[in-house]
């Protein structure tokens, strides 16, 4: 079965693992932008909690659009929080060193798409974990039948994990011992606290 994505902004450790799961996967940016879904946010644990980082857009309000023509907000100062956020969860993990300045510089970059800016959070993650799926972008609406598998809507970090996803199996986290084990963060989380083990981690 070949799992039919929606795009998402670095993507928990989840979605690598399901990644690393499949030799091909689909991502869709031909459907339409949904809110406060995985397309624009990403989870981390600073030391206050869990927190959503959550991408800015501009779009038309009320107006459906595809994916592949949502443009990022450059009023709001949202890269420079979220790289602020980044490095205040993980400038203390054993790995962060060695990922954080490259993260910030992404997410800094002058993208002018939302899914510019998804696609080189996917192609930085996937060369850090080894990854070699091959990831299809389809700019056109993914029809699902055959051997297709369809996540785009069941995936979404307000909904219980999906049938065939599987969850990551717990792993040293910094805060841990303030706020206990926290599932499902952002893929960063994973690197910056276990470093060249997350290629392990990502494929048991």
């Amino acid at each position: 079965m070949v799992p039919v994505l929606s795009a998402f902004y670095f993507g928990s450790v989840e979605h690598y693992r399901l990644l690393a799961k499949h030799p091909k996967v689909i991502l869709d940016v031909g459907e339409h932008y949904v809110r406060q879904s995985y397309r624009t946010r990403t989870r981390i644990v600073g030391p206050n909690g869990v927190q959503d980082l959550s991408v800015q857009v501009a779009h038309d309000h009320g107006s459906k659009m595809a994916m592949h023509s949502v443009g990022l907000s450059t009023v709001e100062t949202w890269p420079q929080q979220h790289a602020h956020a980044i490095r205040s969860a993980y400038g203390k993990t054993p790995w962060g060193i060695h990922y954080i300045e490259a993260v910030e510089a992404l997410i800094t970059a002058p993208h002018q798409r939302l899914i510019d800016l998804d696609l080189a959070s996917l192609r930085l993650c996937m060369k850090w974990l080894g990854l070699t799926t091959e990831v299809e972008v389809s700019e056109t609406y993914v029809e699902v039948s055959g051997e297709l598998f369809d996540l785009r809507t069941s995936f979404h970090p307000k909904r219980p994990l999906p049938p065939g996803v599987l969850a990551a199996p717990s792993y040293p986290q910094v805060f841990a011992d303030r706020h206990g084990f926290s599932p499902r963060l952002s893929v960063i989380d994973l690197l910056c606290n276990c470093g060249p083990e997350a290629k392990r981690i990502v494929r048991a």
